[in-house]
């Protein structure tokens, strides 16, 4: 089964590596798009709920939020009920990405699927499925 670990580690990489060098198209680095999809799915999140819903830790939005708020895709405010808590909220600028950032990851996932058939996608993404829900068991703190 190392086979299948080694396989899966160096795919994982290599999407990485593609990813980040479409991301980068667009100003952005990779894992930056999961932040903004949070948002254009919800604008105004706090921090930890973002992180709650991309199985990442506070801090790493937070870092990710620093950038993107120096780059004028996001600002932070205040909660208007609750003073202690900072919400993130899309400019323009955020808000303009979305279109151009789900083209690429779309157009990424074409690429990298053309040689399988139809049958086979769907058979990859339901084991992919079935894989990662049995990692993610191993992991409590991991869904």
């Amino acid at each position: 089964m190392s086979d299948f670990l080694d396989l899966h580690s160096r795919t994982s990489k290599a999407l990485r590596a593609a990813a980040e060098t479409g991301m980068r198209r667009h100003g952005l680095h990779y894992g930056q798009d999961f932040l903004l999809r949070a948002l254009w799915e919800r604008d105004g999140r706090a921090p930890g709920e973002i992180a709650a819903a991309l199985h990442v830790t506070t801090p790493t939005v937070v870092k990710a939020a620093t950038r993107m708020a120096a780059a004028g895709l996001l600002v932070r405010r205040r909660d208007e009920r609750d003073n202690r808590l900072v919400r993130l909220w899309l400019t323009d600028a955020g808000r303009a990405l979305r279109e151009p950032v789900e083209t690429e990851r779309r157009l990424l996932e074409e690429k990298v699927t053309a040689g399988l058939t139809t049958e086979e996608r769907e058979h990859l993404m339901s084991a992919l499925t079935k894989i990662h829900r049995a990692a993610a068991a191993l992991d409590p703190g991991e869904s």
